[in-house]
């Protein structure tokens, strides 16, 4: 692949992939750090590409945000019953924060659960690429999708 091919195929795609890490982490600066060592693996490996660059792209990115979990260690999510009560309080009262809710409920759920999510629902990628993604069969993507969203249920009342 060119430079001027691996350049114009980023562009395409550069928006979803920020706005993908971002979901995943939680944070924007630390999605910036992930997302520039993923362009820089890729351009790294580009002669090597063939078939789907976003899905390959987004694979690349989601190893390095699994390497990036590995690396800091993290803290105990605790869910206790006022985190809960705060999350499902926040639908009732204001609509406005309804993104800000989703968010939070986001980050308590399993990190292939909140993967699967974002790719289907917010990127809108079909089972078949977010598979090729995650490196994982069909039915565990849909498996991942179905628990995450009850996962998410416990946490925001539609």
């Amino acid at each position: 692949m060119t430079r001027e091919r691996f350049i114009s195929e980023v562009r395409v795609c550069q928006g979803q992939l920020r706005r993908f890490l971002t979901s995943l982490c939680g944070d924007a600066a630390l999605a910036d750090d992930i997302a520039q060592e993923a362009l820089t693996r890729a351009y790294v490996t580009s002669d090597r590409f063939i078939g789907n660059f976003k899905a390959w792209l987004f694979r690349i990115a989601y190893n390095c945000f699994i390497d990036n979990l590995r690396k800091v260690p993290q803290p105990a999510v605790s869910i206790d019953s006022y985190e809960v009560q705060h999350l499902v309080g926040a639908a009732a009262t204001d609509g406005a924060f309804r993104h800000e809710e989703l968010k939070r409920a986001l980050a308590l759920i399993p990190e292939k659960e909140r993967t699967a999510i974002v790719l289907h629902y917010f990127e809108d990628l079909p089972i078949k690429e977010i598979a090729a993604i995650m490196q994982a069969p069909s039915g565990t993507v849909k498996y991942y999708l179905s628990v995450g969203r009850d996962h998410l249920r416990q946490y925001i009342r539609l």
